[in-house]
């Protein structure tokens, strides 16, 4: 079958069409490259966000924790003072 003008033609218009579709597929997959790398960034910032609540917390906790241990620690001067007193009280109720 001799190579016609037409046939050039139709393999014009084809290649033509697959550029075409090749520019579209670049395009798309530029945006959804774009939109993988906008998403990434979102979840960096997420992240540090988040780290930066749980530090937050931590530094909350540990004021809260070193609040209790002072209390604990008054408390027990309390009772020491307590038992001390209790004690003096009992040798001079015995002494006398």
């Amino acid at each position: 079958m001799p190579w016609t003008r037409a046939m050039d033609e139709k393999f014009e218009k084809l290649f033509a069409m697959m550029a075409e579709m090749k520019a579209g597929l670049e395009d798309k997959m530029e945006a959804g490259q774009e939109e993988m790398k906008d998403g990434q960034e979102e979840m960096k910032a997420g992240e540090e966000e988040m780290k930066v609540r749980q530090e937050e917390m931590k530094a909350g906790l540990e004021k809260k924790m070193e609040a209790g241990q002072e209390k604990m620690e008054q408390v027990q001067l309390e009772m020491k003072d307590l038992i001390r007193a209790g004690k003096e009280e009992m040798r001079a109720h015995f002494a006398s």
